[in-house]
C-alpha cells in the first residue's frame, strides 16, 4: 500500500481512497455513536446546514464542536455522547476540521474516517485494497496536528505490518496541543474523559465509511474485513468499563 500524508488544503485532486483522521474527537465522537445505537451520521457543510437538517428532523440528534447552543442537541465530546440512547437514531454532525475534511474528499471512491478507537478495523479494511495510494487526511491544525498524523502513520503501518506496536503513537496523541487544550479546558464543550476516550486503541470493532447518498455525506459503520476489538463497547446507557 502507498501511503500518502496531507492537510486539507493539499488536496488538489480526488484521491482514490481517503482515510480521514480526526481524533480529538470529530471520529472518535462518531464511533461512540455509533457504539451508542445510531444509525448513521449526517455530516454537515455548516452549522445552519446542520440546524435546518434538524429543524426539516426533528427526530435527528444534532451535534457541534464548543460549548452548548440553541437548536444543537449535545456537543462534539465523547464523554458526554456515551451516556446518550441513540439506538435507531440518526446524527447530524459538524466540527472544525474532521467534518470539513471528509467533505472534502466525497468524491473518492472510498471514504473512511477514522481515529485510534476504530483503528485495527480500518487497517483491515485497507488491506483489502492493496493496489490502491491511499491518501491519509490529517484534520487538525491545518494537517500539523501531531495526534491526527500519529494515528494515521499507525494506521498506515498497522495496515501492511499487523503487529505494530501502538505505544509511541498513543504517546505522540497524548503529548499533542490537542490534548493539552481539552485537558486544560482551554476548548468548550470538553468532558473530563475526553482524552482518555479518545485514546482508547480499538474499542470498536467496526470502520466507518462515508458516501454521497443523495446530497448528503453519510457516516455508516462497517464490519467488513474487521475482527471484534479487545474491549467491547457498552450498550446505550451502560457504563463504560
Amino acid at each position: 500500500m502507498d501511503a500518502r500524508f496531507l492537510g486539507i488544503t493539499e488536496v488538489t485532486e480526488t484521491p482514490a481512497v481517503a482515510v480521514v483522521i480526526d481524533v480529538m474527537r470529530a471520529f472518535t465522537v462518531a464511533a461512540w455513536a455509533f457504539g451508542q445505537g445510531a444509525e448513521k451520521i449526517v455530516l454537515a457543510e455548516s452549522l445552519d446546514e446542520a440546524l435546518t437538517l434538524k429543524a426539516e428532523h426533528p427526530d435527528w440528534v444534532a451535534l457541534k464542536d464548543g460549548p452548548p447552543a440553541p437548536g444543537f442537541d449535545t456537543v462534539n465530546s465523547p464523554g458526554k455522547l456515551r451516556w446518550l440512547d441513540l439506538t435507531g437514531r440518526t446524527v447530524v454532525q459538524k466540527t472544525t476540521a474532521g467534518t470539513v475534511g471528509a467533505l472534502a474528499v466525497k468524491e473518492a471512491s472510498l471514504v473512511l474516517c477514522a481515529g485510534f478507537v476504530v483503528a485495527d478495523a480500518t487497517a483491515r479494511l485497507l488491506r483489502t485494497r492493496t493496489g490502491d495510494t491511499v491518501t491519509f487526511l490529517v484534520t487538525g491544525e491545518d494537517g500539523q496536528a501531531d495526534e491526527d498524523r500519529a494515528c494515521a502513520e499507525y494506521i498506515a503501518r498497522r495496515a501492511t505490518e499487523p503487529r505494530t506496536d501502538p505505544a509511541d503513537f498513543l504517546r505522540r496523541a497524548a503529548e499533542s496541543r490537542a490534548a493539552a487544550e481539552l485537558t486544560e479546558c482551554v476548548r468548550q464543550g470538553v468532558h473530563p474523559d475526553d482524552v482518555a476516550l479518545c485514546l482508547e486503541l480499538d474499542r470498536f470493532p467496526f470502520a466507518m465509511v462515508a458516501a454521497l447518498e443523495d446530497t448528503l455525506m453519510v457516516l455508516r459503520p462497517t464490519y467488513e474485513a474487521a475482527q471484534p476489538a479487545h474491549e467491547p463497547a457498552t450498550g446505550p446507557g451502560e457504563e463504560p468499563r
